[in-house]
């Protein structure tokens, strides 16, 4: 392969859906697909053979965490970050930017950002350059460019000074960017006003990414301003090239984006809530933790495969949760990372058949009234 990563674009739905392959050295990706985040190097409480089984594509890391222990120098060393985690898949590198921008004490300035790490309290400043040369040595497949990810509600004056302080950052990474096997993206800002989208892609595609992501859109803004802004963004990007919105993860924002013609997707939601007892099910979320299925024979999903489903019943995670038991975690996480596997799965089928919109309203019509009586009956009289 002469590039570090192609796309092909295989179908497009009546909708705007969209079914494609990428390919990487360290394997091919059909799309769309939803990445597990595993943040340090690891997907907390499963290994990697278990978030494969689960039928995870490609993870997702993170540049600033992974910097800030152990050190992207000694993952280099030691082999790179797929080798130093024992994930022979595709891997993704964010930039760090979403992290540093969430912390309290910052200062953001022409040449990057300054803060201080959360271990250890070092004074840090981060920049485009020193982004890419973190990234270049960590070995990802796609890495990030480094933005400004501004906080929701933002003005229309300070989202532009950000945007365009953003696309000077995103020509700085692509001149930093070292690493020939590395496909690097560019990441779109502007809030929620579409001509600061129309401006930050035209500056984004000038620079000739080899694929394009949507920052900004999962900040707080809620399900309705996401699917508004994303109407108005998806038809800005290239249509031959990745689209990837950072960090959706419910289920009913991951169908929406498809259907405005996202590809990728990532957030820390599915392995997060299971570490709670939060199970997602074709009828929508469960919390295993309470009282009612202490006793409850069945499976979390009557309709699910995983491993978890097949050999193991509520009530016995119930009491794993109760207990406080390790194992409790682990089996939730390979539900709930297989059942957004299997969404994407089903969706790629959908698209296939040309009947993306008939399973997004044959799927939301009993996982969202399911939810809704949950809610119903969860308000105070």
């Amino acid at each position: 392969m002469n590039q570090p990563l192609t796309f092909d674009l295989l179908k497009t739905d009546p909708s705007g859906a969209r079914r494609g392959r990428m390919t990487t050295a360290h394997g091919v990706i059909e799309t769309p697909i939803f990445m597990p985040v595993g943040t340090a190097a690891a997907m907390k409480a499963l290994t990697p053979a278990q978030v494969g089984e689960a039928g995870a594509q490609i993870i997702l890391s993170n540049a600033y965490h992974l910097e800030n222990q152990p050190g992207s120098e000694l993952i280099e060393k030691l082999g790179g970050i797929h080798k130093f985690m024992n994930w022979n898949g595709p891997i993704l590198t964010d930039s760090g930017g979403y992290q540093v921008f969430s912390l309290d004490k910052k200062t953001v300035h022409e040449d990057g950002v300054t803060f201080r790490y959360s271990k250890g309290g070092q004074e840090v400043k981060l920049n485009p350059e020193l982004s890419m040369a973190i990234q270049n040595r960590l070995g990802a497949d796609i890495i990030m460019a480094f933005d400004e990810c501004v906080e929701f509600p933002t003005t229309h004056t300070y989202a532009r000074e950000s945007l365009e302080r953003t696309l000077r950052w995103a020509k700085r990474c692509k001149a930093a960017h070292q690493n020939p096997n590395q496909a690097l993206f560019g990441i779109s800002q502007g809030a929620l006003y579409e001509d600061l989208r129309k401006r930050s892609f035209e500056g984004l595609i000038e620079l000739d990414f080899p694929g394009y992501a949507i920052g900004g859109l999962s900040v707080g803004e809620g399900l309705e301003h996401m699917k508004r802004a994303l109407d108005f963004t998806t038809p800005l990007m290239p249509v031959e090239k990745p689209r990837y919105l950072m960090g959706i993860g419910l289920p009913e924002d991951i169908i929406e984006a498809i259907e405005r013609g996202i590809d990728m997707m990532d957030c820390v939601i599915p392995t997060k809530f299971a570490r709670s007892g939060v199970l997602f099910t074709h009828v929508g979320r469960i919390r295993v933790t309470d009282t009612k299925f202490r006793r409850d024979k069945f499976p979390v999903d009557t309709n699910c495969d995983c491993y978890c489903c097949k050999n193991y019943s509520r009530a016995y995670l119930h009491h794993l949760f109760a207990g406080n038991e390790i194992l409790g975690a682990t089996l939730t996480s390979i539900h709930n990372v297989h059942f957004y596997m299997n969404l994407t799965a089903k969706i790629r089928d959908a698209i296939e058949q040309g009947e993306f919109l008939k399973f997004k309203g044959e799927f939301l019509e009993t996982y969202q009234r399911a939810e809704g009586k949950k809610q119903k009956s969860s308000r105070p009289r």
